[in-house]
Parts: C-alpha cells; sequence; structure tokens
C-alpha cells in the first residue's frame, strides 16, 4: 500500500525511571483527573460553591470511578481474561495495560461522589452540573493513552488521517493492512467538543438540577455509538450489535427523558450553599486575618523619654506676648482690681 500520510503510532508507551515504570495510560488518565477536578471547582465556585468542595468529594468519586470502570471492562470483555487462554485474575488486575469502561466509571464514580457529597452536607446534583465539562475533557485526554498502546482503533482505512498500528497489535485477519481509523481521535476531538457545548449550554440557558451532566450524557452517547461501529476488536454483541452500543442508546434515552423532565418540573437553576464545614473554615480565616491585620485605632505608639518631653513642648500652649517676662507687680494701693 503507498502510504501518502498517515498518523504514526509511538514505538512506546512505558519509560523506565530507574526501577519505576512510567506508563503514559496512567498518566494521562491521571492528567485527565487533574483537569476534570480543576474545570469542575471553578465552575463550582462560580455557582456560589467553596473552593475545597470539589477536590474532597473526588477523593471518593475518583477511587469508585476506576474500580466502576475497570470492572465494567471486566465483566463485559470477561473472555480475555477468563475464557481458556486468558490472563486470568493477574490481568484482570493490570489496568495499566489498558481497559476502562466509561459506564462503570460513571455508575460507581457517581456513587462515590454520592458519598462524598452526603459527608459534606451539599447537594449532589449542582457538583454533577459543575463537573460534567470536566468529565468531557478528561475523556478527550484520557482517550490518547489508547493511541500509546495501539488499541480499540477502527476498520482499515486509506485516508490520510489514517492510523498506523504495528503488525503484533492488529487483530486476527488484518494482518495485510498497515492503517486503521484513529478511533482514539475522533473521540477525543467529539468530547472536546462535547466539553465546549456543555459549558456554552450552561451560560446560555443557566442549566441546573443535574441537567448539564445529563446532557453531557447524551451527547456522549451520540458519539459514541457511531464511533463503536468503526471499531473491529472483539466485543460481545446482543442481536448482532455491539454491547456498547446497546448500552448508549439506553443510557443516551434515559438522559434525554431526566432533560425534558427535569427542565419542566424544576426549571432554572437552583442555589448553592457552602456546607457548614466550609463556612467555618472561612469564618476562622477572617478570624485570623482580622487578628493578624494592624489595627490603626488599637495601635500603642512606644516612644523614648526624650520624645515624650518634645511632644509636651510643642503640646503646651503658648505664653501671652503681653506678659512681663519678671515677677509680678504688687499693687500696694489697697484698692480692689
Amino acid at each position: 500500500m503507498d502510504l501518502i500520510a498517515f498518523i504514526p503510532s509511538p514505538s512506546q508507551g512505558t519509560w523506565n525511571l530507574g526501577p519505576l515504570p512510567l506508563r503514559a495510560y496512567a498518566l494521562l488518565i491521571i492528567l485527565g483527573i487533574v483537569v476534570a477536578i480543576w474545570v469542575g471547582s471553578k465552575r463550582y465556585v462560580a455557582r456560589g460553591g467553596s473552593a475545597g468542595v470539589i477536590g474532597d468529594i473526588a477523593l471518593w468519586a475518583v477511587p469508585f470511578g476506576i474500580i466502576g470502570g475497570r470492572l465494567y471492562h471486566v465483566v463485559s470483555d470477561w473472555q480475555l481474561y477468563f475464557a481458556p487462554g486468558g490472563s486470568g485474575i493477574v490481568g484482570a488486575l493490570r489496568i495499566w495495560d489498558g481497559g476502562l469502561g466509561i459506564w462503570g466509571a460513571v455508575a460507581l464514580g457517581g456513587l462515590g461522589a454520592w458519598i462524598g457529597a452526603r459527608r459534606l452536607g451539599v447537594a449532589l446534583p449542582p457538583i454533577a452540573d459543575a463537573i460534567a465539562p470536566g468529565i468531557a475533557l478528561a475523556q478527550a485526554i484520557g482517550r490518547w493513552g489508547n493511541w500509546f498502546n495501539q488499541e480499540l482503533f477502527g476498520a482499515p482505512t486509506t485516508l490520510p488521517w489514517g492510523l498506523e498500528i504495528a503488525p503484533q497489535y492488529r487483530p486476527e485477519g488484518y494482518a495485510e493492512f498497515e492503517t486503521f481509523h484513529p478511533t482514539f481521535l475522533y473521540e477525543s476531538l467529539w468530547m472536546l467538543a462535547v466539553a465546549l457545548v456543555l459549558i456554552w449550554a450552561d451560560k446560555r440557558f443557566r442549566m441546573g438540577h443535574g441537567r448539564v451532566f445529563a446532557l453531557y450524557v447524551l451527547l456522549y452517547t451520540l458519539g459514541r455509538v457511531w464511533i463503536e461501529y468503526l471499531r473491529i476488536d472483539t466485543a460481545n454483541t446482543i442481536l448482532g450489535v455491539r454491547l456498547n452500543v446497546w448500552t448508549s442508546i439506553l443510557v443516551g434515552l434515559g438522559a434525554l427523558i431526566y432533560l425534558i423532565v427535569s427542565a419542566r418540573m424544576r426549571p432554572g437553576r437552583e442555589e448553592v450553599f457552602p456546607p457548614a464545614k466550609y463556612v467555618e473554615r472561612e469564618r476562622l480565616e477572617q478570624i485570623r486575618e482580622a487578628k493578624a491585620a494592624p489595627k490603626e485605632a488599637a495601635r500603642v505608639v512606644e516612644v523614648t523619654p526624650g520624645d515624650q518631653a518634645s511632644s509636651a513642648e510643642e503640646a503646651a500652649p503658648p505664653k501671652d506676648a503681653s506678659a512681663s517676662d519678671g515677677p509680678d507687680e504688687v499693687d500696694t494701693s489697697g484698692r480692689r482690681p
């Protein structure tokens, strides 16, 4: 095949820093999480919330999400691990080799977020609305891990942006093809567009009560359906349709129904109140700053004795110019003045 242009795949996805292996897949997931928390925190503060809430909830949501994403992947593709010739339980635990299912990540991540929000005493829907664009950006970043692993690509293509795949990563029956649809790139660009649409729609329509998150789910599922049809990796099917397509259709319909019903029942955007924990923390910080700040009214100026004398002389009233410098004269006439 004569290649006019193509997207090359990285020659490696792991670098060893001494005994520590640095894997691009894991680093990109971490970067995506950091971006999601940063974007979510900025948006939550703009809605009236406290700056530390998103970070505290992430301590629950992130581990739950990673575990959920891995569980969904292992269950939906169990043959890779538990069928004859599979990699077994050890392979199922090797998350750095790739394999996180978004639906498991959203489900268990949402459970973790609910636990964190409940412990803080804050409502979950404003949290979900604030973090939704950040999640989309995290997905856009994380998909590049598939590029480093040379996985989850699409059907063969001769398009100029076809992705070059090394022979050892080509599926059975596709050894003679060199370039494939870069579905990782399609999804990354799609999720970047989803994040921008979410931010625009939220500003334009002042969305609340979880509707930004529902819109994120709806838009993601729309993209996932057509991208899924391009992929050629092994997947379980129902009635000849890939499992992830069915999941996307059902979840997307649920998100659409929620958008419509929620907009009718609870229009507008809810108020966001900081939890008591953060109110008390901010109050203590204000008290601490007030004590540390100089107070002009209460300032005591220490001066030396010489300075006190000078000050006293300056403050003394001036003498009468008509008064005599000598001793006062005594009136001997006996007359009353």
